[in-house]
């Protein structure tokens, strides 16, 4: 199909969890306010161990957890303490400055766990990048869903196929779980400025190209394109309008760099809102 970009992710392992990253990529920077996508692989941690992310720091962007399987715990340097669930969505918004963990729940830990599931990061818009930090859980059973027609959707954030999420995004975005059964298709709409597909397991087509599995692919704009499912497959689906370009340095996000570069000393002096009841640290990046 003219136009579709596909992405190969890069592997990386973060605390030893094997992940996929399709963004961002040299050939592609973000999708809508999509500015970071992890792919969390399948990993089964035995007994007496688990992911563990120390406190680091984020400016600039929100952050979007979600789970297929096993449990993670949040904690922030607002106070929060949150068991995040499958099905659930873990939102933080940074803002100027906010510290977090996050880690296998204790009693997964005792007992042995799986863990795969997203995490994304999107750009705020200009205007709030140095706005109040701020962290909100919506459970499962909260988000918008429809089925009809061997086709699942979970809208996790933002809006599309009429279904609106709780989720309190800062600009357009559209980010969906998709989920077909074998000979069912579903039409993307164009809704969205900018959109991608991302095939997490099974066979798809997208009109006549195959998608590939565990890669981005990135759809030309203002067409409506049919996805195809040739066996039972899962896909998350992200877009929105782009809010235009963003440096990136660590997990810091910001259109200024003097706004990065302020971050980077701030946090190796120790002048960071700090998460309660923690004092390890991941440092800055030599």
């Amino acid at each position: 199909m003219a136009g579709l970009l596909l992405i190969q992710p890069r592997a990386e392992d973060i605390a030893g969890q094997p992940i996929l990253r399709p963004l961002p990529s040299a050939r592609c920077r973000s999708v809508g306010p999509f500015v970071f996508f992890d792919h969390m692989l399948e990993k089964d941690y035995p007994a007496g161990s688990g992911m563990n992310i120390n406190q680091h720091p984020h400016i600039g962007l929100s952050t979007l957890t979600y789970l297929f399987e096993g449990e993670l715990q949040h904690k922030d340097s607002l106070g929060s303490d949150q068991r995040v669930q499958p099905g659930d969505v873990s939102w933080m918004t940074a803002g100027r400055a906010v510290a977090h963990v996050e880690r296998t729940p204790e009693a997964l830990r005792q007992s042995g766990s799986r863990l795969h599931g997203l995490q994304v990061w999107l750009a705020l818009p200009q205007v709030e990048e140095q706005g109040e930090p701020s962290y909100s859980h919506h459970p499962a059973a909260s988000l918008p869903r429809s089925e009809a027609m061997g086709v699942q959707i979970t809208l996790i954030a933002g809006s599309g196929f009429c279904l609106q999420s709780p989720v309190p995004v800062r600009s357009p975005t559209l980010y969906a779980e998709l989920k077909l059964q074998a000979g069912a298709s579903l039409l993307i709409p164009a809704e969205q400025r900018e959109r991608a597909l991302y095939l997490i397991d099974g066979e798809a087509r997208l009109e006549d190209d195959e998608l590939p599995l565990r890669g981005l692919a990135v759809l030309p704009e203002g067409e409506e394109l049919l996805l195809s499912a040739c066996g039972e497959c899962h896909l998350a689906l992200i877009g929105g309008e782009p809010l235009g370009p963003r440096r990136m340095y660590w997990n810091f996000i910001a259109g200024d760099p003097a706004l990065l570069e302020q971050a980077k000393q701030r946090w190796a002096s120790g002048d960071w809102p700090q998460v309660p009841g923690e004092t390890a640290r991941i440092e800055l990046p030599s």
